[in-house]
């Protein structure tokens, strides 16, 4: 397994759909095994192939649910569905989100309470959970990223305004940026 560079907030990748998998074969098994060991090293909850430059329509996650049980898993080609998003403003002690690809900063954001996701696994075997609070906020976070969307991209206009500031300072429109997970001090301080 292969730790991979996870791209910064710029690179076109990040920015656009990705495509449908097609080809269940072992490249894209060991393409899995290096996103979850990418995973584990960068001290993450989720990681969707775009953030290491691969354009494909996947996602790791390694996170506890509300219920403290810590889940594992991928999803290939999900499908995402979800409870009503509040029109309230987000609270920024609970409903604070970073990214991997936006190293060093976070926001307030506004999610839905559930979610239910369908999919594949690596072999192509169907795998489908529910998901509330926390666990359903990485879900939504990861197929963001599958639709070519950050979640800075959803922010607020108060915090798209301060998102805008803080993206200028650190660079982070600019193309061919990464960071290497376990190389590279963790920009989250994990």
């Amino acid at each position: 397994m292969t730790v991979h560079p996870i791209v910064i907030y710029g690179e076109p990748v990040l920015h656009r759909p990705a495509e449908t998998v097609t080809e269940f074969d072992d490249a894209l098994r060991t393409l899995v095994a290096d996103m979850h060991e990418t995973l584990d090293a960068s001290n993450g909850v989720g990681l969707a192939a775009p953030q290491i430059g691969v354009g494909k329509r996947i996602f790791v996650y390694h996170a506890d649910d509300d219920t403290g049980v810590r889940r594992h898993g991928v999803f290939v080609n999900p499908v995402l569905v979800s409870s009503r998003i509040p029109d309230t403003r987000p609270d920024p002690a609970e409903e604070t989100e970073g990214c991997l690809s936006v190293p060093s900063l976070d926001f307030p954001l506004k999610r839905a309470e559930r979610v239910t996701i369908n999919g594949v696994d690596e072999t192509g075997a169907p795998v489908s959970l529910s998901a509330e609070g926390w666990f359903a906020r990485i879900m939504q976070h990861e197929y963001d990223h599958l639709q070519g969307t950050l979640y800075v991209d959803r922010l607020d206009k108060r915090w798209a305004k301060k998102w805008k500031k803080e993206q200028a300072a650190a660079g982070f429109d600019e193309p061919g940026r990464s960071w290497m997970p376990g190389v590279d001090p963790d920009p989250f301080g994990h």
